[in-house]
């Protein structure tokens, strides 16, 4: 028998924003970043009004695959304003602590900044807030959950076995804290030769959609191993910020129209934005 939901403190919502939407994964390595950041982007190319929180403090690759190094200013109330950056508003720690310098913190620091982030910054009006959060099951997490009301959570896998192992503690984790699983990207889910046109399933293939189907929450899409999606992170122009007709971009849209078309869902009303899934 599954243990039964944990009792966790009233959380209260983020002033001005409609919904908050955490991207997880069990493990390191599956692309959650760059989900994340496509998802952002490709929300506000559909019209929306989006924010894009890096809460993966060790790890703060956002502001590398948006190609700024802005650093966010000051309220004179020490309110943080967010950088804008390609139709985003965004906040990271690798906009406040650059370079390569790591981040040796504990459970309290942590739990700190990602307060900070969440209650201090100043998002303004959002559709959509997207937080993309490290790896695993652990304090900023906790953290995140305790504090805000999250809308619900995105999982991102790989087909590999090693890696649904993992997605299947993040989809408990989320069970526990009552955060509703919008559904699992399966990502890096095959790879189309380019010499023979023909689909190779390098890290398996479906694998994401059999877990999620056991597990009994929707399958969001599968994103496929293209170049033009990694070379756009490592470069700071992600595809999805091409536009849907953009090269690599097509199945990352299909996500972000999932997600919404969940979230109207989980919200119990007809009135949520416009979609169609393709």
């Amino acid at each position: 028998m599954p243990p039964a939901p944990q009792q966790q403190p009233e959380r209260h919502p983020i002033p001005g924003v409609k919904n908050l939407v955490a991207v997880a994964s069990g493990k390191g390595g599956v692309g959650k970043t760059t989900v994340a950041v496509n998802l952002a982007l490709a929300l506000a190319k559909l019209g929306h009004k989006v924010g894009l929180l890096d809460a993966d403090v060790y790890g703060p690759n956002v502001p590398i695959m948006l190609g700024t190094t802005q650093q966010p200013e000051a309220t004179q109330d020490k309110h943080i304003i967010p950088v804008q950056s390609q139709g985003v508003k965004m906040i990271s720690m690798g906009l406040l602590n650059p370079g390569d310098k790591p981040m040796i913190w504990r459970g309290p620091m942590l739990h700190s900044v990602i307060t900070q982030f969440l209650r201090s910054v100043e998002w303004g009006e959002l559709d959509y807030l997207i937080i993309d959060l490290p790896p695993g099951t652990g304090d900023v997490q906790l953290t995140l959950i305790q504090t805000v009301a999250v809308t619900g959570a995105v999982v991102v896998t790989t087909p590999s076995t090693v890696a649904l192992a993992d997605v299947r503690k993040a989809i408990e984790m989320f069970r526990q804290v009552n955060v509703e699983v919008l559904g699992v990207v399966e990502n890096m889910s095959s790879f189309v030769c380019p010499h023979c046109n023909q689909p190779i399933d390098i890290f398996g293939h479906g694998e994401g959609a059999k877990t999620a189907l056991a597990y009994g929450v929707p399958v969001l899409g599968e994103i496929e191993i293209d170049p033009r999606i990694r070379i756009g992170g490592d470069t700071g122009k992600p595809v999805a910020a091409l536009g849907e007709a953009g090269a690599g971009a097509k199945s990352l849209y299909a996500v972000a129209r999932a997600v919404t078309a969940r979230l109207a869902e989980v919200a119990g009303t007809a009135a949520g934005p416009s979609i169609q899934i393709d």
